[in-house]
């Protein structure tokens, strides 16, 4: 099979889709890989460790679109490479379906099958998408504590406190992944945290897990009672394969204080605060109301070698499967068969809403 490894367009994305060591398995077993150039510079792989292996690195992008059966990237095709597709490619990446109606109709057109990095799960284990949520959770802290500096807008809190000074409290909006791994962070420092959590389950297990944390079940009425003295609030909801809810709307920012920063991890899939709009890296916030808002939709992608290696641990036994069988492997792996979205232009996940 040739299997086509394309660099990153979407703004600020320095993550790629596939490590040397993967190559050199895919070509000893006879394989074609197609590399674009320096797709992998952005992570620390070099073209020349690609080519050791016995990776093809073409310049034009265009050329891994048309002549690549399976696709493997990171990030969903852009407008500007739906046209490239060809009928019957498999697109193996992230595509988060639910935030982009637009994407998802044209690639339902373009008649490709899409196995979405987002929705394979093994075991109940999103096992894809969680390396990248434990960097984005554990990032989330991070980028909310910057922004929380007075050069910036924020409230001039550091989250930690200081010697006779209590510390800024942190309220998390879901407790899955990316919320326990921020609730983990947050506390380490010493901030007050809080975790707002609708499952029994994950409220047990987040309460063995960290102690220190206050869980508390989520309602309309303890979200609000907790944003209003909040410095940094973090969404953390995933519903795979749709929209999560609208948990903070336009009107409770008003109740809020001037300088809170909000982080919506969950921006990928179209966010859970109203207010919220796709940043960039480069851009990464803004100030609505007073209040800061930072939602990158690819916020892994700012580590990048480590989202890399994170990522693609967990993807080259697919991508390994793929290259051998085809879309026959979806028969035969349980991931790969609960990843595929759309089959040859048609939609098969019953966990897809679009």
């Amino acid at each position: 099979m040739i299997i086509g490894i394309p660099k990153e367009i979407k703004e600020e994305e320095y993550r790629v889709g596939i490590l040397p060591r993967t190559v050199k398995k895919l070509v000893d077993k006879k394989h074609r890989v197609i590399i674009e150039k320096n797709a992998g510079i952005g992570a620390g792989i070099k073209n020349e460790e690609y080519e050791a292996v016995g990776a093809e690195i073409v310049k034009d992008h265009s050329y891994i679109f048309k002549n690549s059966e399976l696709i493997v990237k990171v990030k969903e095709p852009l407008s500007s490479e739906y046209n490239l597709l060809e009928k019957g490619q498999i697109l193996f990446t992230f595509f988060h379906f639910s935030s982009d109606k637009e994407m998802a109709e044209k690639l339902i057109s373009k008649k490709v099958t899409c196995i979405a990095y987002e929705l394979v799960e093994e075991k109940g284990v999103l096992v894809i998408l969680k390396p990248m949520s434990e960097i984005a959770g554990k990032l989330s802290v991070q980028q909310g504590m910057k922004y929380l500096e007075k050069e910036y807008g924020g409230k001039g809190v550091l989250l930690s406190g200081a010697e006779g000074v209590k510390s800024g409290r942190v309220v998390i909006l879901g407790g899955g992944t990316v919320g326990y791994n921020a609730g983990k962070i947050a506390d380490s420092i010493g901030a007050e945290v809080t975790i707002i959590e609708i499952s029994e389950a994950k409220m047990k297990f987040l309460k063995k897990m960290l102690p220190g944390v206050n869980i508390i079940y989520s309602s309309e009425k303890n979200i609000k009672a907790t944003i209003k003295k909040a410095d940094l609030i973090i969404g953390a909801v995933l519903i795979p394969g749709r929209r999560p809810p609208v948990l903070i709307k336009k009107a409770d920012l008003e109740i809020m204080e001037e300088g809170t920063v909000m982080v919506d991890v969950s921006i990928d899939e179209g966010g859970v605060f109203e207010t919220s709009r796709p940043t960039t890296h480069k851009q990464p916030i803004y100030k609505y109301q007073g209040i800061i808002h930072y939602c990158v939709p690819n916020i892994p992608g700012v580590v990048p070698r480590t989202s890399t290696f994170a990522l693609c641990n967990i993807t080259e036994k697919y991508i390994l499967q793929l290259a051998d069988k085809g879309i026959k492997s979806t028969e035969t792996s349980y991931g790969l068969k609960t990843g595929l979205a759309i089959l040859e232009g048609k939609i098969v996940n019953p966990r897809l809403k679009i």
